[in-house]
């Protein structure tokens, strides 16, 4: 599998893979609460590809999963004692890590974590943060698999959309 970053051709394919996957989530059990035409969506993918922040994971000339990230933190993650006081200049946050319905079970949401971690260090990054709602189990249970600490459980602001709380997770990287 290659993990690259996304390009301006591979919008519409991304486009698709949220689709399918909150389609396949309506169905299902919806752990992340993501809904269709409200995120993630077209405009998040033409985003990540236009900031260069977007990635993909190939597997046999299909997009299989991809992630955005960013040294930008949603607002909410000013809420919380992180244990440490590093610029956001020096941390990466992920967004909108998706696998596509096809490649479920088939190790490439690990494969993403640990391109994460790696491009993180490459990149002399000094910790990664993300958000997860609270009641995504099998997203919590990859976070810690890869070394993320909890650190707090916060309103970020979706309620809206009956997310109520998310759980902040951080990994130290340096």
């Amino acid at each position: 599998m290659e993990i690259r970053k996304g390009s301006i051709q591979d919008v519409d394919e991304v486009s698709a893979l949220y689709d399918e996957l909150n389609g396949y989530l309506e169905k299902h059990e919806n752990f992340p609460g993501w809904r269709k035409g409200i995120y993630p969506a077209r405009e998040d993918a033409e985003a990540g590809i236009s900031e260069g922040c977007l990635f993909v994971a190939v597997e046999n000339d299909r997009i299989a999963g991809t992630v955005i990230l960013r040294h930008k933190p949603e607002k909410g993650y000013a809420l919380a004692d992180w244990h440490c006081s590093f610029s956001y200049e020096s941390i990466l946050v992920v967004y909108t890590l998706a696998v596509h319905p096809d490649f479920h079970h088939q190790g490439v949401g690990k494969k993403i974590m640990e391109f994460i971690i790696d491009y993180a260090s490459r990149k002399g990054m000094k910790a990664v943060r993300l958000d997860v709602y609270e009641k995504n189990a099998p997203a919590i249970r990859l976070y810690e698999k890869f070394g993320f600490c909890y650190i707090d459980t916060v309103d970020l602001g979706y309620s809206d959309y009956g997310l109520e709380k998310f759980k902040l997770y951080q990994r130290i990287l340096q």
